[in-house]
């Protein structure tokens, strides 16, 4: 998909919302990640996972494998995430998803992220740089209004406009000021660990 946008946004428009699972800072192991498959933000079509390692560099690559290999695969339309940061600092390159699974990406994030302090963090991390750089390349930081909210939420996109990133977080925003498929994936991944 490029940017130039959908032709319509379809009310059931197959949208994946991902979001990481329990895990305990600072230790070496694995945080699991849970993607589910929303028509719209009313049907639950399907449940997929992986593992991260905590802290690592491995989130762009394995939430990329996981949706290319999924069975639901050809039916997204568009991958929405938690923010872009999992398992600890396991920072997700939106750009490089958009790339490696040809949809595009949208990062909603409940408050706005305080950059200085994720930088501040990441210095304390090996490869502080490239994980830097990844949450540079999430690029511009958009208010989105929900039901009326003034600000119910903040995007980071990549491979789709402006306007229709709105009209899918807007569509598929329910029950509460956050996408369902982010407040499914979230409800799942917060029940179980690795």
């Amino acid at each position: 998909m490029s940017s130039k946008g959908f032709r319509v946004v379809k009310p059931e428009i197959r949208v994946l919302g991902i979001d990481d699972g329990a895990f305990t800072p600072r230790t070496k192991g694995f945080a699991p990640i849970v993607g589910v498959v929303f028509r719209g933000g009313y049907w639950l079509d399907g449940v997929m996972h992986a593992k991260i390692r905590i802290d690592g560099l491995d989130a762009t690559e394995e939430i990329g494998s996981m949706i290319v290999n999924s069975p639901h695969y050809k039916q997204l339309r568009v991958i929405m995430l938690n923010g872009v940061t999992f398992a600890g600092f396991n920072v997700v390159n939106i750009k490089l998803l958009n790339a490696e699974t040809s949809l595009p990406v949208i990062v909603v994030s409940r408050d706005r992220p305080s950059f200085a302090e994720i930088h501040a963090a990441l210095r304390h991390l090996p490869d502080a740089e490239e994980r830097w750089k990844a949450v540079q390349d999430a690029g511009e930081l958009f208010e989105v209004h929900v039901k009326g909210k003034p600000v119910a939420a903040y995007m980071e996109i990549a491979g789709i406009s402006e306007k229709d990133a709105r009209k899918i977080v807007t569509l598929t925003s329910t029950r509460s000021n956050i996408p369902e498929p982010l407040r499914v994936a979230h409800l799942i991944a917060s029940g179980i660990s690795v």
